[in-house]
C-alpha cells in the first residue's frame, strides 16, 4: 500500500475574552487608532487573563475542540506537537503539561520553538510521523501568551501594539484518498540576522551574541551575570524587532517558499482557493496578494481582530476560515509564515 498522506481531521481554536482596542492602548503609551492601523492594520487583540489563563491553558482549550471535531477522545491521541514562544515554563514544555491536562496515557510530547513560523513547523514534523506509520492521532498545538511580557510604554510601543494572546489546535489522521491531505512542507531559515527580531534576555548567552549595554560587570558577581539593571534599562528584558528589517526580508521570502510549494505540485498561485497566510502584519499579507496576483477571496486575514499570535496565528486563521465557510472539501490550501530566526516555511494541502 502506498504511504498516506496526513489530513487535517479537526480543528479547533480559542481567544481570550478580553478585547483590547486600539484606543485602549492610548492609556499606556503615545499611539493612536490611526498610526497603529495604518502601519499594522489591526484594530483590535485579545488578552488572556493575567493569573487564570496559560498558553498551556488556552492550547488546551482549543485542543478539546479539535479532538472533538475529528470524533475523537483526548484518549485516542498518541503524540503531541506543541509549537510556542510564550511557554508557561522555561522547562519542562507546553507539551507535558497539556498531557497532564487532558488526562491522557504516557504519550509523546515535542515542543517546537520557531516563533512565527512554528505551527506549521509543528504541522511538517506531524505529518512525518503521520507518513510513516509511527502515529495516527497527532494533536498539534499553536498557542501564544504574549500580553505577559511586553513592554506598556511609549518604548515599547512598535512591538507591543502588534501582538495579542490565543491558541488553535489540528488532529493530524492518515488518509489515502488521493485527492486530500497535506502535499508538501518546505521549511527554511537564515540565522544572520537572528537579533533583528528577538527577546535577548533572559538567556544564557551572557552577552556573547548581544553587547552588554554598559561596561562589563565583574564576572566574579555571579548574582548580576544574567540580568542587570542596565539590561532592563535598555529594555532587554521584552522583545526587540527592527521592523523595516523584518518587512524587507518578509516580502521577499513569503512569495519565494509559496511558489516554492505550488511548484513542488506543478501548481501555480491561480490554482489556489485560499492562502492562509501568518498574520504578521496586514500590510505584509496585502504585498504577498499583490505579488502573486491573489483576489481577495482566496487570501484570508485576520489580524485586524486579533493581531499577531505568531504560533497561534497560522491555525487560528485557518479554524476561523473553516467556521466562516470558506474552506470547503477538495479546496488547495496553503499555509505559510516567516518570523525570528530567520525561519520561514509553507505547507500545502487539499481539505
Amino acid at each position: 500500500m502506498a504511504m498516506p498522506r496526513s489530513k487535517i481531521a479537526g480543528i479547533g481554536k480559542y481567544v481570550p475574552q478580553q478585547v483590547v482596542t486600539n484606543q485602549h492602548l492610548t492609556q499606556y503609551m503615545d499611539t493612536n487608532d490611526d498610526w497603529i492601523q495604518e502601519r499594522t492594520g489591526i484594530k483590535e487583540r485579545r488578552y488572556a487573563h493575567r493569573t487564570e489563563e496559560t498558553t498551556t491553558t488556552m492550547g488546551v482549550e482549543a485542543a478539546k475542540i479539535a479532538i472533538e471535531r475529528a470524533g475523537l477522545t483526548p484518549a485516542d491521541i498518541d503524540f503531541i506537537v506543541f509549537a510556542t514562544l510564550s511557554p508557561d515554563y522555561y522547562f519542562p514544555g507546553c507539551g507535558v503539561l497539556v498531557q497532564r491536562a487532558l488526562n491522557m496515557g504516557e504519550i509523546g510530547a515535542l515542543d517546537v520553538r520557531n516563533q512565527c513560523s512554528g505551527f506549521v513547523y509543528a504541522l511538517s514534523v506531524a505529518d512525518q510521523f503521520i507518513k510513516t506509520g509511527m502515529y495516527k492521532n497527532i494533536l498539534v498545538i499553536g498557542a501564544e501568551k504574549h500580553s505577559f511580557g511586553l513592554d506598556f510604554s511609549t518604548r515599547g510601543r512598535n512591538v507591543s501594539v502588534i501582538f495579542g494572546d490565543g491558541a488553535a489546535a489540528v488532529v493530524l489522521q492518515p488518509t489515502h484518498q488521493a485527492n486530500q491531505g497535506i502535499l508538501s512542507t518546505h521549511l527554511h531559515s537564515d540565522g544572520h540576522s537572528a537579533e533583528i527580531l528577538a527577546m535577548y534576555n533572559p538567556g544564557t548567552h551572557a552577552n556573547h551574541w548581544v553587547p552588554q549595554p554598559v561596561a562589563h560587570f565583574d564576572e566574579a558577581e555571579i548574582g548580576q551575570m544574567f540580568m542587570s539593571h542596565a539590561m532592563i534599562d535598555d529594555a532587554q528584558n521584552f522583545p526587540y524587532m527592527d521592523g523595516p528589517a523584518v518587512f524587507k526580508k518578509a516580502v521577499v521570502k513569503f512569495p519565494e517558499v509559496i511558489m516554492e510549494a505550488l511548484a513542488a505540485n506543478g501548481l501555480q498561485a491561480s490554482n489556489l482557493n485560499l492562502l492562509i497566510p501568518h498574520q504578521a502584519n496586514l500590510r505584509i499579507a496585502q504585498y504577498v496578494q499583490q505579488k502573486l496576483g491573489l483576489t481577495d477571496a482566496q487570501v484570508y486575514n485576520n489580524i485586524q481582530h486579533y493581531g499577531n499570535t505568531t504560533a497561534a496565528s497560522v491555525p487560528l486563521a485557518l479554524c476561523e476560515a473553516w467556521e466562516n465557510g470558506k474552506v470547503n472539501p477538495g479546496d488547495l490550501v496553503c499555509l505559510a509564515a516567516f518570523g525570528s530566526g530567520f525561519t520561514w516555511a509553507s505547507a500545502l494541502l487539499r481539505w
